[in-house]
């Protein structure tokens, strides 16, 4: 029996309500019955419903079920960060480097990660970006080549993989997370630093209609500083 993902629950109960399948304020079938229609678990059911409501489209209250609200909440929205244009905006000069570029069976991690099959291929891209000539940030990146097959033949030699990927495909989900890491050796070349020095790293995983298309780590310089704005 193939075990269905929650995301793609949760994005074909967002399509009904945004084709109106599901009307503004009608109570959504419960549980148990779409457990039953999507061929899943409850627990599956679950969280495809909480990051609906999340998102502002629903509205559960409990013994009165789940409602798709009269007025949907704005979700909020996220804009992929182009490191070219962060650098430049400094008024800096920008420079990219590829570091290794391959195709692979994607490792184990990876595949629980992103929810990928044993038969997949995935291309892996590192990368350095300077600023002033400086290293900036070092792009480790995974591309899941069965939602997006035109990677392997995508050039990135003269600019990032994700300027192309910004351009090739939406996305309609993502998981970003921000933590310190400290540099090992591959780093502390890369970004010029010691090993053991503390940096700033960003991961990010995208999909697009369930489908997971790529997983980046990015890894900053010393003393790197994020802001952000709503």
């Amino acid at each position: 029996m193939v075990k269905t993902a929650f995301r793609d629950v949760r994005e074909s109960m967002r399509r009904k309500i945004l084709d109106g399948e599901w009307a503004p304020g009608e109570l959504i079938p419960n549980e148990a019955v779409l457990a039953e229609h999507f061929g899943c678990a409850r627990a599956t059911v679950n969280r495809a419903m909480r990051e609906l409501a999340d998102e502002g489209l629903v509205e559960r209250k409990r013994k009165a079920g789940t409602r798709v609200r009269q007025t949907p909440r704005r979700r909020a929205q996220f804009d992929i960060p182009i490191v070219r244009r962060e650098i430049e905006a400094r008024g800096q000069r920008y420079r990219y480097a590829l570091v290794e570029r391959a195709v692979s069976a994607p490792p184990d991690w990876l595949r629980a990660r992103m929810g990928l099959g044993p038969e997949g291929r995935v291309i892996h891209v590192t990368a350095t970006h300077y600023a002033d000539g400086n290293p900036y940030q070092y792009e480790d990146r995974w591309i899941n080549l069965a939602e997006l097959p035109a990677a392997e033949t995508a050039d990135f030699t003269a600019s990032g993989p994700t300027e192309w990927l910004i351009a090739t495909v939406p996305f309609s989900d993502a998981e970003i997370s921000f933590s310190a890491t400290a540099a090992d050796a591959e780093l502390a070349r890369h970004l010029g630093c010691a090993p053991g020095d503390p940096l700033f790293l960003s991961e990010r995983s995208t999909w697009w209609q369930g489908g997971a298309i790529t997983y980046v780590r990015l890894v900053f310089q010393r003393g790197h500083r994020m802001t952000t704005r709503y």
